[in-house]
Protein backbone atom coordinates (compact mmCIF):
# COMPACT_ATOMS: atom_id res chain seq x y z
CA UNK A 1 0.00 0.00 0.00
CA UNK A 2 1.31 3.30 -1.00
CA UNK A 3 1.80 5.74 1.36
CA UNK A 4 1.09 9.69 1.07
CA UNK A 5 2.64 12.01 3.32
CA UNK A 6 0.45 15.08 3.48
CA UNK A 7 1.97 18.38 4.30
CA UNK A 8 -1.10 20.74 5.03
CA UNK A 9 -1.23 23.14 7.81
CA UNK A 10 -5.32 23.97 7.71
CA UNK A 11 -6.47 21.13 10.05
CA UNK A 12 -9.63 20.92 8.21
CA UNK A 13 -8.35 20.21 4.89
CA UNK A 14 -5.49 18.06 6.00
CA UNK A 15 -8.25 15.95 7.65
CA UNK A 16 -10.09 16.09 4.50
CA UNK A 17 -7.17 14.38 2.35
CA UNK A 18 -6.25 12.35 4.42
CA UNK A 19 -9.87 10.47 5.14
CA UNK A 20 -10.33 10.53 1.02
CA UNK A 21 -6.54 8.78 0.53
CA UNK A 22 -7.33 6.49 3.40
CA UNK A 23 -11.23 6.03 1.51
CA UNK A 24 -9.19 5.32 -2.12
CA UNK A 25 -7.02 2.84 -0.91
CA UNK A 26 -3.81 4.58 0.48
CA UNK A 27 -2.14 4.90 3.92
CA UNK A 28 -1.15 8.80 4.74
CA UNK A 29 -0.17 10.39 7.55
CA UNK A 30 -0.70 14.23 7.94
CA UNK A 31 2.09 17.21 9.55
CA UNK A 32 1.41 20.74 9.51
CA UNK A 33 5.23 22.10 9.34
CA UNK A 34 8.08 22.30 7.11
CA UNK A 35 10.19 20.92 9.19
CA UNK A 36 8.31 17.77 10.26
CA UNK A 37 7.79 17.28 5.86
CA UNK A 38 11.42 17.54 5.09
CA UNK A 39 12.15 14.92 7.84
CA UNK A 40 9.19 12.20 6.86
CA UNK A 41 9.79 13.15 3.31
CA UNK A 42 13.80 12.27 3.50
CA UNK A 43 13.47 9.02 5.28
CA UNK A 44 12.11 6.96 2.53
CA UNK A 45 9.02 5.88 3.99
CA UNK A 46 6.74 7.69 2.11
CA UNK A 47 6.02 7.08 -1.67
CA UNK A 48 4.34 11.01 -2.26
CA UNK A 49 3.64 14.13 -0.70
CA UNK A 50 1.13 16.63 -1.23
CA UNK A 51 2.81 19.94 -0.57
CA UNK A 52 1.45 23.21 0.69
CA UNK A 53 2.97 25.73 0.24
CA UNK A 54 2.03 27.99 3.10
CA UNK A 55 3.58 26.20 5.90
CA UNK A 56 4.35 28.36 9.10
CA UNK A 57 7.69 27.67 9.91
CA UNK A 58 9.20 27.22 6.19
CA UNK A 59 7.49 27.70 3.04
CA UNK A 60 6.83 24.26 1.02
CA UNK A 61 9.27 25.92 -1.89
CA UNK A 62 12.16 25.46 1.01
CA UNK A 63 10.77 22.40 1.67
CA UNK A 64 10.91 21.13 -2.03
CA UNK A 65 14.19 22.87 -2.37
CA UNK A 66 16.17 21.18 0.70
CA UNK A 67 14.41 17.77 -0.83
CA UNK A 68 15.95 18.02 -4.47
CA UNK A 69 19.28 19.67 -2.85
CA UNK A 70 19.60 16.26 -0.83
CA UNK A 71 19.07 14.37 -3.77
CA UNK A 72 15.33 12.94 -2.77
CA UNK A 73 13.24 11.75 -6.23
CA UNK A 74 10.12 11.56 -4.02
CA UNK A 75 7.23 12.93 -6.54
CA UNK A 76 5.81 15.49 -4.91
CA UNK A 77 2.76 17.46 -6.11
CA UNK A 78 2.03 21.10 -4.53
CA UNK A 79 -1.43 21.96 -3.36
CA UNK A 80 -2.05 25.57 -2.69
CA UNK A 81 -4.36 28.32 -2.84
CA UNK A 82 -2.03 30.76 -4.90
CA UNK A 83 -2.51 30.43 -8.28
CA UNK A 84 -0.19 33.04 -9.73
CA UNK A 85 1.55 32.46 -12.82
CA UNK A 86 5.17 32.97 -11.06
CA UNK A 87 4.18 30.96 -8.16
CA UNK A 88 3.76 28.08 -10.53
CA UNK A 89 6.79 28.19 -12.22
CA UNK A 90 8.90 28.72 -9.09
CA UNK A 91 6.98 25.73 -8.17
CA UNK A 92 7.61 23.26 -11.25
CA UNK A 93 11.23 24.62 -11.74
CA UNK A 94 12.08 23.70 -7.77
CA UNK A 95 11.21 20.40 -8.54
CA UNK A 96 7.44 19.80 -8.10
CA UNK A 97 5.90 17.00 -10.52
CA UNK A 98 2.57 18.55 -10.58
CA UNK A 99 0.86 22.00 -9.42
CA UNK A 100 -2.76 22.46 -8.16
CA UNK A 101 -4.53 25.25 -7.10
CA UNK A 102 -7.43 24.84 -4.19
CA UNK A 103 -10.11 24.95 -4.47
CA UNK A 104 -9.71 21.38 -5.84
CA UNK A 105 -11.45 17.86 -7.07
CA UNK A 106 -10.28 15.51 -5.09
CA UNK A 107 -10.65 13.17 -7.82
CA UNK A 108 -8.48 14.90 -9.84
CA UNK A 109 -5.69 15.05 -7.30
CA UNK A 110 -6.02 10.87 -7.24
CA UNK A 111 -5.70 10.90 -10.67
CA UNK A 112 -2.27 13.25 -10.44
CA UNK A 113 -1.38 11.09 -7.47
CA UNK A 114 -2.28 7.32 -9.52
CA UNK A 115 0.35 8.97 -12.08
CA UNK A 116 3.36 9.46 -10.57
CA UNK A 117 2.81 6.75 -8.41
CA UNK A 118 2.61 4.47 -11.56
CA UNK A 119 5.38 2.26 -11.40
CA UNK A 120 5.21 1.25 -15.12
CA UNK A 121 5.39 2.83 -18.36
CA UNK A 122 2.49 1.60 -19.96
CA UNK A 123 0.23 4.15 -22.07
CA UNK A 124 -2.32 5.48 -19.56
CA UNK A 125 -5.81 4.10 -19.65
CA UNK A 126 -7.74 6.61 -21.84
CA UNK A 127 -11.25 4.66 -21.86
CA UNK A 128 -12.82 3.59 -19.37
CA UNK A 129 -15.33 0.66 -19.54
CA UNK A 130 -18.29 -1.26 -17.72
CA UNK A 131 -21.61 -3.03 -19.19
CA UNK A 132 -21.50 -1.63 -21.79
CA UNK A 133 -20.82 2.07 -20.76
CA UNK A 134 -17.58 3.05 -22.38
CA UNK A 135 -16.25 6.62 -21.25
CA UNK A 136 -13.66 8.34 -23.29
CA UNK A 137 -11.22 10.41 -21.04
CA UNK A 138 -9.97 12.54 -23.58
CA UNK A 139 -13.11 13.61 -25.31
CA UNK A 140 -14.78 13.72 -22.03
CA UNK A 141 -18.03 11.78 -23.68
CA UNK A 142 -20.21 8.71 -22.83
CA UNK A 143 -20.99 5.48 -25.52
CA UNK A 144 -23.01 2.97 -24.64
CA UNK A 145 -25.47 0.73 -27.81
CA UNK A 146 -23.75 2.73 -30.23
CA UNK A 147 -24.83 6.55 -29.45
CA UNK A 148 -22.50 9.33 -28.20
CA UNK A 149 -23.52 11.31 -25.07
CA UNK A 150 -22.57 14.60 -24.37
CA UNK A 151 -22.10 14.70 -20.63
CA UNK A 152 -21.47 18.44 -18.59
CA UNK A 153 -18.31 18.38 -16.32
CA UNK A 154 -19.75 17.13 -13.00
CA UNK A 155 -21.82 14.40 -15.01
CA UNK A 156 -18.89 12.92 -16.58
CA UNK A 157 -16.37 13.40 -12.87
CA UNK A 158 -19.56 11.48 -11.32
CA UNK A 159 -19.88 9.33 -13.98
CA UNK A 160 -16.09 8.49 -13.87
CA UNK A 161 -15.90 7.90 -10.06
CA UNK A 162 -18.30 4.95 -10.27
CA UNK A 163 -16.64 3.54 -13.51
CA UNK A 164 -13.01 3.75 -11.90
CA UNK A 165 -14.35 2.03 -8.60
CA UNK A 166 -16.68 -0.85 -9.96
CA UNK A 167 -18.85 -3.49 -7.94
CA UNK A 168 -17.83 -0.40 -4.51
CA UNK A 169 -20.97 1.13 -3.33
CA UNK A 170 -19.76 4.75 -2.91
CA UNK A 171 -21.72 6.86 0.23
CA UNK A 172 -22.65 10.33 -0.63
CA UNK A 173 -20.31 11.83 1.53
CA UNK A 174 -17.24 10.17 -0.32
CA UNK A 175 -18.92 11.02 -4.34
CA UNK A 176 -19.12 14.84 -2.70
CA UNK A 177 -15.79 15.08 -1.59
CA UNK A 178 -14.29 13.04 -4.76
CA UNK A 179 -16.28 15.24 -7.49
CA UNK A 180 -16.88 18.44 -5.51
CA UNK A 181 -14.45 19.05 -3.19
CA UNK A 182 -13.74 19.31 0.63
CA UNK A 183 -15.65 23.07 0.13
CA UNK A 184 -18.95 21.87 -0.50
CA UNK A 185 -21.42 21.64 1.68
CA UNK A 186 -22.34 18.03 2.83
CA UNK A 187 -25.65 18.70 3.41
CA UNK A 188 -26.15 19.21 -0.04
CA UNK A 189 -28.92 16.70 -1.96
CA UNK A 190 -26.35 17.64 -5.46
CA UNK A 191 -25.40 13.88 -5.65
CA UNK A 192 -28.71 12.28 -5.95
CA UNK A 193 -29.38 15.34 -8.17
CA UNK A 194 -26.85 13.91 -10.44
CA UNK A 195 -27.20 10.55 -10.41
CA UNK A 196 -30.51 11.37 -11.38
CA UNK A 197 -28.95 13.14 -14.30
CA UNK A 198 -26.90 9.90 -15.42
CA UNK A 199 -30.16 7.55 -15.21
CA UNK A 200 -31.88 9.89 -17.39
CA UNK A 201 -28.63 9.92 -19.67
CA UNK A 202 -26.87 6.55 -19.62
CA UNK A 203 -29.54 4.71 -18.07
CA UNK A 204 -31.62 4.16 -14.83
CA UNK A 205 -30.73 0.30 -14.80
CA UNK A 206 -26.79 1.45 -14.44
CA UNK A 207 -26.58 3.31 -10.98
CA UNK A 208 -28.37 1.49 -8.60
CA UNK A 209 -29.12 3.06 -4.90
CA UNK A 210 -28.30 0.93 -1.68
CA UNK A 211 -30.14 1.65 0.81
CA UNK A 212 -28.65 3.44 3.77
CA UNK A 213 -25.58 3.21 2.24
CA UNK A 214 -25.21 4.93 -1.10
CA UNK A 215 -25.00 3.74 -5.08
CA UNK A 216 -23.23 1.43 -7.05
CA UNK A 217 -22.67 0.74 -10.68
CA UNK A 218 -24.98 -2.19 -11.26
CA UNK A 219 -23.24 -5.81 -12.40
CA UNK A 220 -24.05 -7.53 -16.35
CA UNK A 221 -26.91 -9.27 -15.89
Amino acid sequence: MSQILVAEDEARIASFLSKGLRSAGYSSVAVATGAEAYDLAISGDVDLMVLDIGLPDQDGFTVLHRLRAAGSTLPVIILTARTSVADTVTGLDGGADDYMTKPFRFEELLARIRLRLRADTTAEVTVLSHNGLDLDLRTRQARFEGKTVDLSAREFALAETFLRNPGQVLSREQLLSRVWGYDFDPGSNVVDVYVRYLRNKLGAHRFLTVRGMGYRLAEPS
